[in-house]
């Protein structure tokens, strides 16, 4: 056991009650790191809240089956006023969990972050996992998990809710093994499957139980929406207009900033939606072309080399949504030239 996992271990057994939060729109590692953490300490004795800064995909649902859980931020607020410990997971500073912010920072107990993003802000914690190198948040616990006394190495050891939930984050983290996959997420898959994980019945939920009208919408916005720009980026800006034409649920758009990325001229995708007075940022690029980098330099963001976000804000960037489509297109030309004319002088 490492010096580390020795403290949370010290701290999880003293503590009698614990609140996870993850950052805002959370997608499936975040919902999958927080339900195994839940599961995980539940099975311990532990009274434990997930929190959620807001509302996350209908579609996910299903991995918070079994958890007691909240968005609403006077709940959030009530049960960190009681909680013996913070674990934050997914993300790298405390302003990820906005509307929680406050609430969290307030918190006088030990905060314990567990997450995989470049750049953590460890004045944030008391306690840092952090490491890059690992698929997802969800496959980082597993690791912590299986250092902790209760498990002592053991897969099998991990209850089986626990488990299938950090099966799910790392399949939706990694597009179900199409990118961030290193030897310890395979590792972690076949340790689970042997552990008794069914992962068809996680594939099913994931990618067989859509609704008709997500499929009708994204083939529309495939066909009538994607403008593919001749420096080698796809674009689609939908307006909040538009997504209540399509009549689209809460992160129905998920997954769709990758499929331009099966073009082979793609190397940079980039897919924004309007939410208020903003507009929301995914990136998606291909190996040799840096999301982070432009989600840093112009969509006030980061994230990963190859997946990353941002924001687009009104009337900060843009006047108005009429201008959006407009700075995205010239915002990933200018970026492509400018990172193509660097290769070319090394």
């Amino acid at each position: 056991m490492s010096e580390k996992t020795g403290i949370l271990a010290g701290w999880l057994a003293s503590a009698q009650t614990v609140c996870t939060v993850c950052h805002t729109h959370p997608d499936g590692d975040a919902l999958g790191s927080s339900a195994a953490a839940f599961h995980y300490l539940a099975a311990l004795g532990k009274k434990v809240t997930v929190l959620l800064p807001d509302a996350h995909p209908v579609s996910l649902d299903f991995i918070l089956d079994g958890t007691v859980h909240t968005s609403d931020p006077a709940e959030a607020a009530a049960a960190l006023a009681c909680s013996d410990l913070l674990i934050c997971l997914d993300f790298n500073s405390l302003n990820r969990t906005e509307q929680l912010e406050s609430a969290c920072r307030s918190f006088t107990g030990p905060k314990v972050l567990i997450d995989h993003h470049e750049a953590p802000q460890e004045a944030d914690f008391d306690l840092c996992f952090s490491r890059t190198g690992v698929s997802s948040a969800c496959e980082l616990l597993y690791e912590i998990l299986l250092q902790l006394p209760w498990t002592d190495g053991d897969p099998a050891r991990i209850p089986a809710a626990a488990a299938a939930a950090l099966m799910t984050g790392m399949t939706t983290d990694t597009n179900n093994f199409a990118n961030s996959v290193f030897p310890g997420t395979l590792r972690m898959a076949s340790a689970l499957l042997e552990a008794g994980t069914d992962r068809d019945a996680i594939l099913a939920r994931l990618y067989s139980s859509g609704r008709e009208q997500r499929l009708r919408a994204q083939g529309d916005i495939l066909l009538n929406r994607m403008v593919i720009i001749p420096e080698g980026a796809a674009l689609i800006v939908l307006t909040s207009e538009e997504l209540d034409r399509y009549a689209l649920l809460e992160g129905e758009t998920e997954g769709f900033v990758n499929i331009p990325l099966e073009v082979e001229q793609v190397r940079l995708s980039i897919f924004a939606r309007q939410e208020g007075d903003r507009f929301r940022v995914s990136l998606r690029s291909k190996r040799g072309t840096s999301a982070r980098a432009l989600a840093m330099s112009a969509f006030h963001g980061g994230g990963h080399e190859q997946a990353a976000g941002g924001r687009i804000y009104m009337p900060q960037d843009i006047p108005g949504p009429e201008a959006a489509s407009a700075y995205v297109t010239r915002a990933a030309a200018r970026f492509l030239q400018e990172n193509d004319a660097a290769s070319d002088k090394k």
